[in-house]
């Protein structure tokens, strides 16, 4: 294929705004899969992704377009996430591409996601092609969903917005030529040394690290010895080929091409996201710039429920071989044993973490309360970095802490404003700004990272009634008055359990905190009290019930001798019971998170 035939493209959206669907339509327009392999979310083959309806991965595939000028194309689309926690995936994809099709659904408008996405490929000095989806449904606005994309850039007239339907295929061929005629092709020299990104991948545990490229000079050959050039790992390509969307081999890959590199390599540590691959005969002297890492944004512990460690630190090291923005690091917890502390860009990236984990590897998990990152200054004059609330200092140590703060610009009708900035002052939000992003209101408000990070969005949801959405940027850390809940299982503290909360939430949170493990702690054969202490004060205390009565006041009429025989069985029992930790299931760490 010459290389002014080749488009590199992805499809970016706001969450549920049909990207999966046109990249469904696109395949098989270009016949790039036939009737019988045609489903529903084809890009979208993890379990979870199935499960939840959403891109989570970005997935690439080649297809070929015979166009009107009747010339063959080439067209690498990568199918990208819509999900507020998954702009990292949008971003590295973006890197691999020379352009974008903007996504907006006529019956929502422009979103929170769709502006974010949209200014990440402006950064990236990317062209974009406006689309409008879902054009055939009666609640679609179209002239609305126009305006509001001519307001978002003045470059997006209704004359340059595509109108389609991605579910029917109405006017998806006329996107087609669109890319062939205002997309550009790739630059490049094909005679120059072999340089091409490594923009994803994924480990098989048969032929290692697979790493998906996009070549921005020079040809990759098969069997051909490589370099990664920022870890300095050398290997031979076992074997190279493209997305059709499942792999298929190729003898060559030239410039502009997206494919993929067997390496070999059996360490997920040795090939990162952002690296750049060269040959080793004759390497590329300038390697690529790569990615500035993620920033994690919550942090919790996994312990695996089965005390099989080695199986989770296996798994746990592949996905973060797939995943570049989760980030591991092992811990050991004196009541779940060793796990790993992990960072995650948000909650529903955790969530799905946890459910790969299942699905993919067959390890189920704990996971303790999700936490962000506090700062805090010692009275001697030290730092400490706490990601970890069992590494909170004490509190006669603490001169302050600092706890990271977000904006966060929240996109809504104007009849849910009032409900949402309510919302935004229960969570601490501050308001710094109110304006209009055509029909829409859009509030900007200061908050705590540690308020948005959990239930809000799906707080923000339900008082908006669906309409509301939700970016984030971080900007700094300020001081907060904050203090550690330590929790008390029969009298010995439980580190797992341990979270950091503002301190004029502390006593209702730890009201409700022992509420609710009064239900989830398992029973024991004696009265199990539970409390919560903070800075050395009980706050709240709950007696877990047994699982019997004691024999002495349980009201039936026994002889002495016999109600003394049960109280030296039940004794003995106790006896027994306290040598074990109680096992704590995970209901009891939702908890938590309930709170």
């Amino acid at each position: 294929m010459k290389q002014a035939n080749i488009r590199n493209f992805a499809i970016i959206a706001h969450i549920d705004h049909g990207k999966s669907t046109l990249a469904d339509q696109i395949m098989a327009l270009t016949q790039t899969v036939s009737e019988r392999e045609q489903h529903a979310q084809l890009l979208d083959d993890m379990a979870v992704e199935q499960a939840h309806g959403v891109t989570v991965k970005a997935r690439t595939v080649r297809n070929f377009y015979h166009a009107e000028d009747g010339q063959e194309y080439e067209y690498n689309l990568i199918d990208t996430p819509g999900h507020v926690d998954f702009s990292y995936e949008v971003a590295k994809s973006l890197a691999a591409t020379e352009g974008a099709l903007l996504l907006v659904d006529a019956t929502q408008g422009v979103q929170a996601q769709t502006i974010a996405n949209y200014r990440i490929a402006k950064e990236r000095h990317l062209p974009l092609i406006p689309v409008l989806n879902k054009v055939d449904m009666a609640a679609a606005d179209i002239d609305a969903a126009l305006a509001q994309l001519h307001d978002l850039d003045a470059a997006f007239t209704p004359e340059a917005t595509l109108l389609i339907s991605a579910k029917t295929g109405q006017g998806v061929p006329a996107v087609l030529e669109a890319i062939k005629d205002r997309l550009p092709a790739p630059s490049g020299a094909t005679q120059a040394p072999l340089k091409a990104l490594v923009f994803d991948s994924l480990y098989d545990p048969y032929q290692g690290v697979i790493a998906y490229v996009r070549l921005m000079d020079g040809q990759l050959k098969d069997q051909e010895n490589l370099r990664l050039m920022q870890a300095g790992q050398s290997f031979k390509a076992k074997a190279i080929g493209t997305f059709t969307p499942n792999m298929h081999p190729q003898s060559r890959l030239t410039t502009g091409d997206v494919g993929y590199v067997v390496t070999g390599i059996k360490d997920p540590k040795q090939v990162r996201v952002g690296e750049t691959l060269t040959a080793q005969a004759q390497p590329t002297p300038t390697p690529l710039a790569g990615y500035q890492p993620a920033r994690p944004m919550v942090f919790a512990g996994l312990y695996p429920q089965s005390n099989d460690y080695p199986a989770l630190k296996e798994a746990i090291q592949k996905l973060g071989l797939n995943d570049p923005s989760f980030s591991y690091t092992e811990e050991r917890s004196e009541a779940l044993g060793v796990g790993f502390r992990c960072g995650f860009l948000g909650a529903f990236h955790l969530q799905i973490i946890r459910e790969r984990l299942h699905d993919e590897y067959g390890v189920d998990v704990l996971t303790t309360a999700p936490n962000v990152t506090y700062h805090v200054q010692l009275k001697n004059g030290q730092r400490m970095v706490v990601n970890n609330p069992v590494q909170f200092p004490a509190f006669s140590l603490i001169e302050s802490v600092a706890e990271p703060f977000v904006q966060a610009a929240i996109t809504m009708p104007s009849e849910s404003l009032n409900a949402v900035l309510k919302l935004t002052e229960q969570h601490k939000g501050t308001l710094t700004d109110l304006g209009n992003q055509g029909d829409l209101v859009v509030a900007t408000v200061k908050m705590p990272l540690s308020e948005v990070a959990y239930h809000f969005f799906s707080e923000l949801k339900s008082v908006s009634h669906g309409f509301a959405s939700l970016s984030t940027t971080f900007l700094d850390d300020e001081i907060s008055d904050l203090v550690k809940i330590e929790v008390d299982m029969n009298y010995a503290p439980v580190d797992a359990l341990a979270f950091v909360v503002h301190r004029e939430d502390a006593p209702m949170m730890t009201q409700k905190l022992v509420g609710q493990l009064k239900v989830t702690v398992p029973r024991q054969l004696y009265p199990t009290p539970v409390q919560a202490r903070v800075e050395g004060k009980v706050l709240a205390r709950v007696d877990v019930p047994p699982l019997r009565k004691n024999a002495a006041v349980n009201g039936e009429a026994h002889s002495v001798s016999k109600k003394a025989a049960l109280l030296r069985r039940q004794s003995a029992n106790k006896r027994r019971a306290t040598q074990n930790a109680v096992k704590l299931p995970q209901s009891v760490f939702n908890a938590i998170l309930e709170l």
